[in-house]
């Protein structure tokens, strides 16, 4: 198709072509040209849902980042600190009120400010292992998918035994023996936040892998990359430069969809008392709470409300994100 503009078009009306906005004058009626990342946004915002969950991750981040602030400006008590002030007569933990917002817990620590506290931390693990689980993966899907052969074997293989592998059994066995004496390889892999994220990633970097395998060995056999060969493109340069820059968009999505995943996985890690150590997390409150539920409903109310909001955010947005990177979905 002729990318010039028709003769007889009139002199102050706007048209496209090619993608192209063509015209002498702008009007309201116009239509103009819009890049990928309009065209996403515009798919994205329309989502109200999905938006909505945006909203919220902004708000729970902005939460956990200013925990301290928020904490004292509410005149709450630090996460750590124990007091029997805060026990009835019978030792029993007392429930919301004016100087306790969530209610406290069996040692009188005040749970607003240690939920508020573990959403620092549950963010932290999440992202944190979904970056170094994506970075491994996709390094791992990109060679077995582009090169075949033996490596694919190898790493396929890698995958599966990885995948085969019980999570929680992996999680206990390293937590245990990590949080002897100064850690993993010679110090290396530390108890606590450093542990968690690795336990994390080492059980989820076969699912990227996967997936970016599967996209290579149909992206490897298109026309713009045997143009890149055939032009004496390098194997990496191809790879980089041509392949992976058209994998941004699943990728994405599927690390959106993955933190909620490591959210839950952390908060079982905790429960089962191989978690981070020190700092409230929600999956030990849950853990703590089952004890006392029975005469203190709030001690599990509120962190596994707070898991539970966090999650389906998260997962509202991924969904969001998944129809908006869809050409077909621009309707």
């Amino acid at each position: 198709m002729s990318s010039f503009p028709p003769a007889s078009t009139p002199p102050h009306q706007a048209f496209e072509v090619d993608g192209r906005a063509w015209g002498h004058e702008s009007g309201p009626g116009d239509v103009a040209a819009r890049s990928p990342w309009q065209l996403f946004w515009r798919r994205f915002r329309r989502d109200r849902v999905a938006v909505a969950g945006l909203v919220f991750i902004a708000v729970v981040v902005l939460a956990a980042m200013l925990a301290p602030l928020i904490v004292q400006l509410v005149g709450a008590r630090d996460p750590q600190e124990q007091s029997t002030e805060y026990l009835d007569s019978f030792g029993l933990p007392v429930g919301p009120g004016p100087d306790n917002l969530f209610g406290a817990d069996p040692l009188g620590r005040d749970v607003f400010s240690r939920v508020l506290y573990g959403a620092g931390v549950s963010l932290q693990v999440a992202f944190l292992s979904t970056g170094l689980a994506a970075l491994v993966g996709v390094t791992v899907g990109l060679l077995a998918g582009y090169h075949r052969g033996w490596a694919d074997a190898v790493l396929s293989r890698a995958m599966d035994l990885t995948l085969a592998f019980p999570v929680l059994l992996l999680g206990i066995g390293l937590g245990s023996a990590c949080s002897v004496g100064a850690g993993c390889a010679g110090g290396l892999v530390e108890p606590g936040l450093p542990l968690v994220v690795l336990i994390i990633a080492l059980a989820t970097w076969p699912s990227f892998a996967r997936l970016v395998r599967g996209q290579v060995l149909s992206l490897r056999e298109t026309q713009f990359v045997e143009a890149a060969r055939a032009l004496g493109a390098s194997g990496a340069r191809i790879v980089f430069r041509e392949i992976l820059p058209n994998l941004l968009g699943p990728i994405m999505v599927y690390a959106t969809l993955l933190v909620p995943a490591n959210i839950l996985l952390e908060a079982a890690l905790s429960f089962l008392g191989v978690g981070v150590q020190g700092r409230p997390t929600w999956g030990e409150m849950i853990a703590e709470a089952t004890q006392v539920f029975d005469t203190a409903w709030w001690f599990m109310l509120f962190p596994g409300l707070a898991l539970v909001l966090t999650v389906l955010a998260f997962n509202l947005v991924g969904d969001g994100l998944r129809d908006a990177l869809d050409p077909r979905s621009d309707r």
